[in-house]
């Protein structure tokens, strides 16, 4: 395949930025660098770990950075010339202006969410917990401020009320490589110009922690804990206190009665019923099975 005369500087660390990697180097782009966070400890063994767009880049032979502070990167950048743009995938980390400066035109951003809504690190959860019936990707220029470059084109995708957070994150991140394959070659040329976004109808996600991991089902109802342990399932999960044992919730539904010891009562007195779940033990098993092996 014949390479694109520009070159890329790509920005990503989670497992939805291999996805859009992966597609623009099948596609015939020249990735002169992957950047990317540091090596870090992960697991029980605390066995130190590659990101996934590493981990890829050193199978390829491509550059790796990965430096502490993004601005040591600047003076590489330079190298490259004026062929070099930038490209950013859930990378994690805020790129400053002066980086950003180095590119021509900046550099382009794949965003999972239709912007101005979901502007920050969690928009798949948030589409899943607050019940959206659409989302979708935005192609945009990358600013300091978060999330609120001009968007070059976005993509929609129809929620079927089903959806688990890796379902989502996997469905996403191919769709959005999909827009960003079609649209690159139209914003190196200039031919694609973005639009500024509404900040007036901006929306905003929080980070999501460990500490949103624990179900309060007496303070929301059986939907919204439904919905929880869908947009939770990865990370950072959903917990509960049962028969004195700490079990994570992998699949549940909604039901209008009490059948079983593990139809948990909501605040909207309607129950979630939960029919997957890890054991203390780490071990993954039916609902029914957990009560089996309990009694």
């Amino acid at each position: 395949m014949t390479k694109i005369s520009k070159t890329i500087v790509f920005f990503g660390t989670e497992d939805f930025s291999l996805v859009a990697l992966s597609g623009l180097f099948e596609a015939g782009y020249n990735i002169a660098a992957v950047v990317t966070k540091i090596d870090s400890k992960r697991g029980r063994g605390q066995t130190l770990s590659m990101p996934s767009v590493k981990q890829f880049a050193v199978e390829h032979n491509i550059p790796v950075w990965q430096p502490t502070k993004i601005s040591e990167i600047n003076d590489k950048i330079i190298e490259l010339g004026d062929d070099a743009i930038g490209v950013l995938v859930s990378f994690g980390k805020i790129i400053p202006q002066s980086t950003i400066d180095l590119f021509n035109p900046g550099i382009i951003n794949v965003h999972p969410s239709l912007l101005p809504k979901y502007r920050g690190a969690t928009p798949i959860e948030s589409a899943i917990e607050n019940g959206d019936e659409v989302t979708g990707v935005s192609i945009m220029q990358l600013s300091y401020e978060m999330d609120a470059g001009p968007i070059y084109d976005q993509i929609s995708y129809n929620l079927s009320g089903e959806e688990t957070q890796p379902e989502l994150y996997k469905t996403l991140a191919k769709l959005g490589t999909e827009k960003l394959l079609e649209v690159l070659p139209k914003i190196i040329y200039g031919s694609l110009i973005p639009t500024s976004q509404d900040n007036n109808n901006a929306t905003y996600c929080s980070l999501l922690s460990k500490d949103n991991s624990w179900l309060k089902p007496l303070s929301v109802s059986a939907q919204a804990a439904e919905r929880q342990v869908r947009a939770h399932l990865k990370f950072p999960k959903t917990k509960i206190e049962i028969f004195d044992k700490i079990i994570i919730i992998n699949k549940a539904h909604i039901s209008n009665s009490e059948l079983s010891p593990l139809d948990i009562k909501c605040s909207d007195d309607k129950y979630l019923s939960i029919d997957e779940l890890i054991a203390p033990s780490g071990r993954t098993m039916s609902g029914k099975d957990f009560l089996n092996g309990y009694n």
